[in-house]
C-alpha cells in the first residue's frame, strides 16, 4: 500500500511540476507574441536594433513553442502510463534526468546517441 501512495504521490508531483511549467512556457509564448505585434519601422538606416530584436523573439518563440508541446507530449505519457520510460530503446528514464528535464523522452545514453547523430 505505501509503494503505491507513493507511486500516486510521484505522479501527482510530476504531473503539477509539466502543468507548472506548461502554464509558465505559454505565458512565455503569449509575452513574445505581444511583443512581434511590433514590427517597427524598418525603412533605410532605420529600425536595425528593432530588426534585431524581433528576429530573436521569432527564434524565443520557436523555441517555446517547442518547449510546449514537449510538455504536452509529456503529460500524454504521463496519462498513458509511458511516462519516465525511454521513447527510443524502452528502458526508465534515470530519476534525477526526469527531475532536471521533465519533459524528456530520451534516457541518457539514447540522447547522447541521438546528438552524436545529429552532429555528424
Amino acid at each position: 500500500m505505501t509503494n503505491e501512495m507513493t507511486a500516486e504521490s510521484r505522479e501527482t508531483i510530476i504531473r503539477q511540476r509539466l502543468q507548472d511549467s506548461l502554464r509558465a512556457a505559454q505565458e512565455e509564448l503569449s509575452q513574445i507574441q505581444q511583443r512581434l505585434q511590433d514590427k517597427g519601422d524598418y525603412g533605410p538606416g532605420t529600425g536595425d536594433p528593432l530588426v534585431v530584436r524581433w528576429e530573436l523573439n521569432l527564434a524565443r518563440r520557436d523555441r517555446v513553442e517547442s518547449r510546449i508541446e514537449d510538455l504536452e507530449h509529456a503529460l500524454e505519457r504521463l496519462e498513458e502510463g509511458t511516462y519516465g520510460v525511454c521513447e527510443s530503446c524502452g528502458k526508465p528514464i534515470d530519476l534525477g534526468r526526469l527531475e532536471a528535464l521533465p519533459q524528456t523522452e530520451l534516457c541518457i545514453e539514447c540522447a547522447r546517441n541521438a546528438g552524436e547523430g545529429m552532429a555528424a
